[in-house]
């Protein structure tokens, strides 16, 4: 079941040459989310060859550099011949809808949804949800987890040879969920199968502050993408503007207990060369990377 990460946009609020505005796009199988979507993104899916054909947009906060890209993406949407509607999520829906009004967008084609969550809402895809978490930044804000449904535990063959049922079509029959009958008995799944097992976890901040509410969301998380502007020498200017430092972003995985931090929303001054803030991410915790523009990565499901 694939689960991809796609970096789309890495920059902190000033792009550079080597750093998008922030956009992540997160594919699971066949549905594709845009996570906060800044000035050139899609040309960012174009150079990712990751294609337009996304359902939502899910954006942390109204800040530009964080939205602004939606404008041009919608009208290219509408020239490639769009039908199906698309939802934007965001926490201060009338200002997002009432832009898309002024520049005309119930005209695009198709339906332009926008949809305000807050602290704790779920929006359920099916085989995933996506939960809204308040984070702290210096306007209203939001993070956002993929959370993946439960998956059915591991087929224990010594349980089945216990009922007595033979090797073979009965054994598939049961891994896959299905109860079977054998010698006149009814065998259910949950008497051959193991534990559930978890479903992965992907929590993005956006901007934010390091705080309680995203250590507890992001608890045992396979990935966090945190905030991540500065080095600690300039802890005063992380303060100021309610952004994070990496230190900060890697005492919060440390934690939640996660199993890999990725750094993004990196100040220019960093786009040369981010090695400082993987130093300093690195004197708190180990399993961490700093985001580049369109690095994809695969989250693997554990056994």
């Amino acid at each position: 079941m694939l689960l991809k990460i796609t970096f789309l946009g890495t920059a902190g609020t000033v792009p550079s040459i080597e750093r998008n505005p922030s956009s992540v796009l997160i594919q699971r199988e066949g549905v594709r989310i845009l996570f906060d979507c800044g000035e050139g993104t899609q040309r960012q899916m174009m150079k990712a060859k990751s294609g337009f054909r996304i359902s939502s947009i899910f954006i942390t906060h109204l800040h530009t550099d964080h939205f602004i890209g939606s404008f041009g993406l919608l009208e290219t949407m509408s020239l490639n011949g769009r039908e199906e509607p698309i939802t934007f999520y965001a926490p201060d829906a009338d200002f997002l809808r009432n832009l898309f009004r002024m520049f005309g967008y119930e005209h695009l084609g198709f339906p332009v949804r926008v949809i305000e969550l807050g602290d704790g809402d779920v929006v359920d895809f099916g085989g995933f949800r996506v939960v809204a978490f308040e984070t702290d930044h210096i306007v209203k804000s939001l993070g956002y987890a993929l959370i993946e449904k439960s998956r059915r535990g591991k087929f224990d063959r010594k349980k089945a040879e216990e009922l007595g049922i033979p090797p073979g079509p009965l054994y598939a029959k049961l891994a896959s969920g299905e109860s079977v009958v054998w010698n006149g008995r009814v065998i259910t799944p949950e008497m051959v199968l193991g534990a559930a097992r978890r479903g992965r976890k992907i929590v993005y901040t956006g901007d934010t502050r390091p705080c309680e509410r995203t250590v507890e969301i992001a608890r045992n998380a396979d990935v966090l993408i945190h905030d991540a502007s500065f080095t600690s020498d300039l802890q005063e200017w992380a303060e100021e503007t309610k952004h994070s430092t990496a230190r900060e972003a890697a005492e919060i995985a440390s934690l939640a207990g996660v199993r890999q931090l990725i750094l993004t929303h990196i100040s220019a001054r960093y786009s040369k060369d981010s090695q400082p803030l993987l130093n300093d991410a690195k004197t708190v915790f180990k399993n961490v990377m700093v985001a580049e523009d369109l690095m994809s990565i695969e989250v693997e499901l554990e056994d």
